[in-house]
């Protein structure tokens, strides 16, 4: 089985993240057949807020598409993609998701995702929730989405900033099927 993947990156607070597992994902290259990019209009400005840095400044190694672009493979289940990780996704583009409302390219990926019975991997950076939120999330985990609380753990003791990102990132690599070097819990 191919190992086709979407990431999306929506405008909600977390860049960090985002750029974190790209960076992982470029490195893992060989794991993966198709990486496919989308960054929302509001992805771009917090990213150069939250990272003083504009996204082009990061060699993003797979394609990188527009929001609008209706024609990127992943807006088709014939392309065969089979996951897809919105990093950090914001409570607009959970909601829109949970809804079934695909006018962008992320929701229809994510549309294409849950009908394909892919992976759907959403990382909300969102609190406290609201009962609006905590509904959409109820309705996508039982669509198939996986929901996947930017909460970093700290019994591997991070000491650096990336250190304590890595325990999110590595998280949802292992959900994605990537092999990574992550902390694991009674590992040597």
């Amino acid at each position: 089985m191919s190992n086709k993947i979407v990431i999306a990156v929506t405008g909600a607070s977390g860049s960090v993240y985002a750029k974190r597992l790209i960076e992982k994902l470029g490195k893992a290259e060989i794991q993966t057949d198709a990486c496919g990019v989308v960054f929302s209009k509001n992805a771009l400005d917090i990213w150069a807020y939250e990272l003083k840095e504009e996204v082009g400044k990061l060699a993003i190694p797979f394609s990188v598409y527009e929001p609008h672009d209706f024609y990127a493979p992943f807006a088709s289940g014939s392309a065969g993609y089979n996951t897809m990780v919105i990093i950090p996704c914001s409570m607009g583009t959970l909601g829109r998701i949970a809804s079934g409302i695909s006018d962008d390219l992320i929701t229809r990926a994510a549309d294409v995702m849950l009908k394909e019975r892919g992976r759907l991997i959403v990382i909300p950076r969102e609190m406290p929730y609201s009962l609006i939120h905590l509904r959409n999330m109820v309705t996508l985990t039982e669509a198939g989405a996986i929901v996947v609380p930017a909460t970093p753990s700290f019994y591997s003791l991070p000491a650096t900033m990336d250190d304590l990102v890595d325990t999110v990132v590595n998280r949802v690599l292992d959900l994605m099927g990537i092999s990574n070097q992550g902390y694991r819990w009674g590992g040597e």
